[in-house]
Order: structure tokens, then C-alpha cells, then sequence
């Protein structure tokens, strides 16, 4: 069946799936076992979340598990407790953690108590139990006994719905995934990049699931600190921010978004729009403000979140050193040593590593990859300072489940790579304090097992990895295929190993998949509609590019990949058999999981293509060759990337999620595979028209 773009989003409006009740196996789970002779007991709260996570709880069992019972709210909790026959209870009381999320879960034959320290905490535990029942598949969970608090209380992720949108069944799903806090791009009051939306609102309805609003600040900056207007002038920014919307939990500020007109000799007074149109303001071609540690950073900090909480006492200030990852170590860590402690600190947690690889090639984590599970030595540096001074750790993680590796995926399905990311940022946790993570940025979320995995992951206790995957894998795939499925998780685990993390790659080919075309001499405009962030090639560029003085890098780099596709292709192939096994859900779970292997198989042959094309045309361009041979050659390549791309275009039509990501919409759907196919064979023309000259 073919779906027609944005289908995905009515997929994301169903709160919870059908048809999870298998007899065959909860029947064999020792534990407090629902039915419709049960009843959902919660009290009065002046926080809607309580109510919410009941009548949720309520939705589900019936939904999910086709166990029909009613949800009672009550004044006094304490009577039904003493008479707790056939009840699930939902209430706030005395919880055993500092944690304001920790919460307590006791089940016996009788009934289910879940216990929150606050509102929010009570949420949780209905989510935890709602879990347990999925991987049962039945409305039983195990006997219990266990209080459980998060290792991370703010984690932070941007919308996969569409940029800056927030259904209320999509603000359920990142609450149910253990996500505490929504990010907001954000130009003004009520502005975001779309334009208007009302940010009260969305706060109301996101405080009703227990979730919490960043704005993600796009308000430039464009008077110093120290300017005598300052104060006004941020008033009328920041403060008008926080005053017309006090329920916003905090501000994140990266460089790039908020630079301002630094006084520091190492920079350019200019933000980076103003010299792209103005370079020749730049003669000695130094860094804008927002791309180095400038020195009065600090004073604009403190001038900021002065204002900022004068309107809120405890908005959280989250700081993030993005940008300039790539400078010395000393230079970024003098930065810290003067950075006021009542803020937060980001850091992403593998960027800008390095590696030495064979053949004099030096390979560097550029934006946000799966490829290395970090942390690197920034992250490690500026933790180590933060945790020094006393100043709370947030990383940049992506473990909402994806990364810039592929850019128009859902999520990458590679949960041993995830759990090597999650081992360590908990490591980082127990040695520098780490408390916060940015589960995504405008690529957004998407509920996967990988969601599922890290939210597992991040709750004391934590099961066992393995445990857990291979619960998961048998709610999905089934028993019998249990084995089958875990070998293509470490396919896929180890094929995003063999990914190879550059900018011309990752504003390239990784960027839309298979829907990027070969070119010759002619650039190629994407097409997009006029409301997407990114539109036409804002961040991809369609004419492949490559530093000449590093060509040597690319045989390496076509032969990480080439192990990178084949690795997907078997796991993909293996998959194959596993579908043809399934019916109803899980059989949907598997042609979705397939869908996406696939897609990343069919991107990984792209970007080799890209490559070999790339050398063939250099070769092509230079005087004195033997023009037919290589045009040959590049009509062979050309031939099997669109033949790459059609074998795309099933796959993107069954699924509309592929090739779609929220701040660029549509870069790889059918419309998008045919023009990068009309556009390789304009260049193969013009190719041969050249050679036969």
C-alpha cells in the first residue's frame, strides 16, 4: 500500500497499537494479572498529570490489551488503599530517593500501587507498567517491589512530528519514552521559524503530560553587555520572552543562534549571516563570535539571565559550546574557569574526535554521529572542568535514537552502537556528574526501540542490556525469530561503525540519501516548499565537493562504506524470511525495521557512487585523457546509483516517514528519487557529449 506524504503523521496520532494481547505469552508471566473487574483509583491533584497518566493508563489497557475498566478519581486516597481489591492505585506519597521523579511499584494478587514522589514521578510509573504489559503482551505485570528513579532528570528533544509541532499524542509519546522536557525553536514570543504558534498553550498542554518547554533561542544578539542600552535592549528580547511566558522551564544558547558583537581579539565583531553577504568586512578571515570561546561571553551571560530571572527565579540558563569544539584545549577551558556556576553547561558528547586510520588518513567526528559512541576528548575536557567548578553537565546525545548520520531516516536501528553511547554517557555520569541530555535536535523523535532502550537504560535499577533487547525483540518479531532478529541488530550496529563522519558527506549524500543526484558541471536545485527551515540546498550541497589535497582519503572511505552496505544488506536479506513469518502487528514492526535497513543500504551505495563519480569527473576534466573511457565508466556508475534510486522508490512510498525530516520536509520521496534520476541523466549527456566531441 502507497502512502502519500506526511501519512506518517496519522501513524504518530494513534496513542497506542492494537492488537498486543498474545494468550500464548503472558500467560506464562507470574504476576498481578487485570481485568475487567479491575479499576484505575487516583485522587484529587491540582496537576492534570495525574489524571492524564490514569485515563492514559486506562486508553491503553484497553487499546492495547482489551481489558475494559473504569478510572475513579477520589478525594481521600488513603480509604481505597485500605481496601485495595482489584485496583490499580495511582497516587503521590512517601517515596525512598531525593529524585523528585522517583517513584515506587508494588504489585501483588490483588492490586497495583503506583507511588510517586510528585505527580510527574506517578506518570512515569504508569508508563513503566504500561511497558511491562507490551513485552508481556497481556495485562499482566510480574509481583514488584521496586522503587526507580532516572539517572538523567532533564533530557530535552525536538519535535518529529513536524519542526516546532506538538499533537498532544505525540507529546504522550515523548512522555511514555521517560523524555522530560520539549525544545522550541524560538525567534520571539510566539515565533518560531514556521511563524506564529502559541507557546502558553503548547506549555499548558505539555505540562498535562508531565513535560516540561525549552525555547531553543534563535533571538540574535546584536548589542554588546557592556553597550549602555544593553539592558534595555534584552529586556525587550529575553525578558519580553519570559514575562509574556513565565511556564518555560529554561533557555538553550548555542553560539551560532545568540552570537553577539564580542570585543575578543580572536574574533570578528560580525555575526555569520552579515559576513556571508558581507566578507569583505572580514579581511583577516577570523571566526564570528559565535564560533570561538570569546572572553566576554561571561558578562553577556550574566547580563542575560539576569534579565531572564528577574521574570523567572529558576529558569535553567543551558549553555552550549557547540561551536567551538574545535579550538585548543586551553583556550575553551578558560572559558569554563569564568563561567558563572547557576547555569547549565553543553557539551556534545562525541564531536570533533579524531582518528588515525591507514594510509595517512586522519577521520573526525563532525556533526553529531552515531559512528563513534564517544564521549571525545572536548566532551571529556569540559566535563571534567564543569564537574571542577561545580557547574551542572548537560550532553548533546542524540539518544532519542538519531543522529546527522542519514538525514531523512526515523532513527538509526543500531541498539548495540546505542548501548555503547548510553554505557558511557552513564559513566559520565558517575564521574563528572553529568544530569542532562539533548535527546535530538531538529531531526526530531521518533518512539523505536532505541527510544525504548535508552529509556530502560537511564532508570536506577537498570535491567540488563541484553535482557532488554531481546524482550523487545520478541514482543516485536516474535519467539521465533528472536535469534534471526538479534544477528541484524548487530549488522546494523556494525555497519554504522563502518560510517564514515565528514562534511561533504554528511551535507551531501547522507544528507537527503538516495535521492542525491551526479552531477557534471551543472548544480542541481532541490525542490522544497517555501516554509521548510532549510529549504533547496541551505544544507545540502548538490555539486559534490572534496578538499583535493586529501583525495588519498577516499579509497579508505569507499571501502568503510562499501563494508558499511554490505553489512546492512545482510541484515536486511536476513530480514526477509522473518517478514514472511509474521502476521498483523508484528509483521508491520518487521516490513518497518526493514524499510529503514534498506533505505540506510541503498544511502551507503549512494555515497560510494558519489565518490567514485567524484574522481571519475576529475579525471574527466583534465586535458590530454582519454575522454570516452572514463565517460564509460561514469555512464556504469551513473547507470547503477539509478537503478540504487529506483530501488529506493517502494520503499519511501510504503513508508512516508523515509526520506522526510522536519526541518527540510521532503528530500527523498518518489518526486525527489525521480529528479535526482533526471538530473544523473542530464549529466551522463552532457558527459558524452563531451567525450565525442
Amino acid at each position: 500500500m502507497t502512502e502519500i506524504n506526511y501519512a506518517f503523521r496519522e501513524r504518530m496520532l494513534k496513542a497506542h497499537t492494537r492488537f498486543f494481547r498474545d494468550n500464548d505469552q503472558w500467560e506464562r508471566v507470574a504476576g498481578t494479572l487485570v481485568t475487567n473487574a479491575w479499576e484505575i483509583v487516583y485522587p484529587e491533584c491540582a496537576q492534570e498529570v495525574l489524571e492524564y497518566a490514569a485515563k492514559d493508563l486506562q486508553e491503553f489497557l484497553s487499546v492495547s490489551m482489551d481489558v475494559f475498566v473504569r478510572a475513579r478519581r477520589v478525594e481521600d486516597i488513603e480509604p481505597e488503599c485500605a481496601n485495595p481489591t482489584n485496583k490499580i492505585l495511582l497516587y503521590v506519597g512517601e517515596v525512598e530517593e531525593k529524585e523528585d521523579l522517583a517513584y515506587r511499584i508494588v504489585t501483588d494478587d490483588d492490586a497495583i500501587r503506583i507511588i510517586g514522589k510528585t505527580p510527574r514521578a506517578a506518570a512515569q510509573g504508569v508508563y513503566f507498567i504500561e511497558d511491562r504489559m507490551r513485552v508481556h503482551q497481556g495485562p499482566v505485570v510480574e509481583y514488584l517491589d521496586v522503587t526507580r528513579k532516572p539517572l538523567f532528570p532533564t533530557r530535552m528533544i525536538h519535535s518529529g512530528f513536524g519542526l516546532d509541532m506538538f499533537p498532544d499524542e505525540h507529546l504522550r509519546a515523548i512522555a511514555r519514552n521517560g523524555i522530560t522536557s520539549i525544545l522550541v525553536f524560538t525567534k520571539g514570543v510566539d515565533k518560531t521559524p514556521h511563524g506564529y504558534l502559541d507557546f502558553n498553550n503548547l506549555i499548558y498542554r505539555a505540562n498535562r503530560f508531565g513535560l516540561d518547554v525549552y525555547a531553543y533561542s534563535y533571538m540574535k544578539s546584536e548589542v554588546h553587555p557592556s553597550d549602555k542600552h544593553a539592558a534595555e535592549y534584552y529586556e525587550g528580547t529575553y525578558g519580553n520572552l519570559f514575562k509574556s511566558c513565565p511556564g518555560l522551564k529554561g533557555v538553550v544558547l548555542v553560539g551560532e543562534s545568540v552570537e553577539f558583537p564580542s570585543k575578543d581579539e580572536h574574533v570578528c565583531p560580525y555575526g555569520w549571516e552579515y559576513l556571508r553577504d558581507h566578507p569583505e568586512a572580514n579581511p583577516n578571515h577570523l571566526p564570528s563570535p559565535g564560533w570561538y570561546p570569546c572572553y566576554d561571553y561571561p558578562e553577556w551571560i550574566d547580563l542575560v539571565k539576569g534579565i531572564i530571572r528577574k521574570h523567572k527565579k529558576d529558569a535553567d540558563f543551558v549553555f552550549w559550546s557547540y561551536n567551538w569544539g574545535y579550538v585548543n584545549r586551553e583556550a575553551r577551558l578558560k572559558l569554563i574557569r569564568s563561567l558563572p556556576t547557576d547555569i547549565s553547561l553543553l557539551v556534545t558528547f562525541e564531536m570533533f574526535e579524531k582518528f588515525e586510520k591507514p594510509g595517512n588518513v586522519t577521520v573526525s567526528c563532525v556533526d553529531y554521529t552515531l559512528s563513534f559512541e564517544g564521549p571525545g576528548e572536548y566532551f571529556r575536557s569540559e566535563a571534567e572542568e564543569a564537574k571542577k567548578r561545580g557547574i551542572p553537565l548537560y550532553a548533546m546525545s542524540n539518544t532519542g535514537g538519531l543522529s546527522w548520520d542519514i538525514g531523512v531516516i526515523p532513527y538509526e536501528p543500531c541498539p548495540d552502537q546505542w548501548n555503547r553511547r548510553n554505557d558511557n554517557l552513564i559513566k559520565a555520569h558517575e564521574d563528572w556528574g553529568l544530569c542532562g541530555l539533548m535527546d535530538s535536535h531538529h531531526y526530531g523523535f521518533w518512539p523505536s526501540i532505541i527510544s525504548e532502550l535508552a529509556k530502560i537504560a537511564y532508570w536506577s535499577p537498570r535491567m540488563d542490556y541484553e535482557t532488554a533487547l531481546r524482550e523487545l525483540i520478541n514482543r516485536d518479531y516474535g519467539e521465533k525469530n528472536v535469534e534471526t532478529v538479534r544477528e541484524v541488530f548487530r549488522n546494523y550496529s556494525d555497519a554504522i561503525r563502518s560510517y564514515v563522519s565528514t562534511n561533504p558527506d554528511q551535507y551531501g549524500p547522507f544528507r537527503i540519501g538516495p535521492a542525491y543526484p551526479l552531477l557534471y558541471k551543472e548544480e542541481a536545485i532541490l525542490e522544497s516548499p517555501d516554509y521548510a527551515m532549510h529549504s533547496h540546498n541551505m544544507i545540502c550541497d548538490t555539486m559534490y565537493k572534496y578538499d583535493l589535497n586529501k583525495l588519498h582519503y577516499l579509497a579508505y572511505e569507499m571501502e568503510s562504506l562499501s563494508k558499511m552496505e554490505a553489512l546492512l544488506k545482510q541484515g536486511s536479506d536476513a530480514l526477509l524470511g522473518v517478514i514472511d513469518s509474521l502476521t498483523g502487528r508484528q509483521k508491520q514492526c518487521a516490513l518497518d525495521l526493514y524499510g529503514v535497513g534498506r533505505f540506510m543500504q541503498h544511502t551507503a551505495r549512494t555515497a560510494v557512487n558519489t565518490k567514485k563519480w567524484y574522481l571519475l569527473k576529475l579525471e574527466f576534466m583534465k586535458d590530454g585523457r582519454d575522454k570516452k573511457d572514463i565517460a564509460e565508466k561514469m555512464t556504469e556508475i551513473a547507470k547503477n546509483e539509478i537503478e540504487n534510486a529506483k530501488a529506493t522508490i517502494p520503499l519511501v512510498e510504503r513508508d512516508s516517514r523515509l526520506g522526510f525530516e522536519p526541518s527540510m520536509e521532503y528530500m527523498c520521496d518518489r518526486a525527489h528519487l525521480e529528479w535526482k534520476i533526471f538530473h544523473t541523466e542530464k549529466a551522463m549527456g552532457a558527459i558524452h557529449l563531451e567525450a565525442n566531441a
